[in-house]
């Protein structure tokens, strides 16, 4: 297969990857081909962690930080967070030909830092990534993706909404000015504890399994140097071939009035940015400063 100046030999193209919906890996190489003008930007400069499913959604996948030695000449690295303190070689993802390759070995999730690869101690954005915890569900993740959103607003700051392609959303808080990881950190949880202040029975900062069934854990931690969060645009190992999917604030609002709730599968994707384009975007270029403590 030619993509741009590269070719690439593709394997086992008819192989389902979700036998739920029959979707294969030429449907997978398909969607990371057409997302790729979108989804590169938020990718590149970056260590990006693939996770693999050469068996499908229905077998159990693996995280892959270190870039894998057979990769093409093409394909870069970029020193990253390892073990003890250590770097590893994470792969870079800029070009579409890288992202076509990822899906070939059926990396369907990539998974992305806050920090740009050239400065891994500065993120780019805050990010508050909710988690429901049953019974509650999306519905109960836009109520609090909304209180932050005020809380946000208080303080001159304006964030992005995606959906986490899984049971969750996220919102960024783009910074592209100079801050830490445990700025970033201490803010997304002061944050946190102002909703776990005034929603006591529906929010919670608290990492425990035990304390989250019915509330919405507002996870924090996802700030760490060493974190990363799915990325934009990737796909979700799944039962269905869901998409982590920008939303806008409308979509959030109606969510959480009981209305659509957001998720959308790869085609649905597509179709969503032939109309509306990037509404990821500004993440990229917004520039905010986080307030001063006290």
């Amino acid at each position: 297969m030619q993509v741009g100046e590269r070719e690439l030999s593709l394997s086992n193209l008819h192989k389902v990857l979700y036998p739920a919906t029959g979707t294969t890996k030429a449907d997978v190489i398909e969607y990371y081909a057409r997302i790729a003008p979108v989804m590169l930007p938020h990718l590149a400069d970056r260590c990006i962690t693939l996770k693999r499913f050469p068996d499908g959604v229905e077998h159990e996948g693996f995280f892959e930080k270190r870039c894998p030695k057979h990769r093409p000449a093409w394909v870069g690295t970029a020193l990253g967070p390892g073990d003890r303190n250590g770097q590893i070689g994470y792969c870079r993802m800029d070009e579409t030909a890288s992202l076509v390759w990822a899906a070939n070995m059926a990396a369907l999730e990539l998974h992305v830092p806050m920090a740009l690869a050239a400065d891994l101690d500065s993120p780019r954005a805050v990010v508050f990534d909710f988690d429901p915890g049953q019974p509650a569900g999306m519905r109960e993740c836009c109520e609090a993706a909304l209180w932050v959103r005020d809380v946000l607003a208080a303080v001159n700051l304006q964030g992005w909404a995606k959906t986490s392609g899984s049971k969750g959303l996220q919102l960024y808080v783009p910074l592209n000015s100079p801050c830490t990881h445990e700025k970033a950190a201490d803010f997304a949880l002061a944050v946190g504890q102002l909703l776990e202040h005034q929603h006591r029975d529906r929010v919670t900062t608290t990492m425990a399994k035990a304390v989250r069934p019915g509330r919405i854990f507002v996870d924090w931690s996802q700030n760490a140097r060493h974190k990363t969060t799915i990325g934009v645009y990737s796909m979700r190992a799944r039962a269905e071939p869901t998409c982590s999917t920008p939303v806008t604030w409308d979509e959030v609002e109606a969510c959480a009035a009981g209305g659509v709730e957001p998720r959308f599968t790869w085609r649905e994707v597509l179709a969503r940015v032939e109309a509306h384009g990037d509404l990821f975007a500004p993440v990229l270029t917004t520039v905010q400063t986080l307030p001063s403590a006290g």
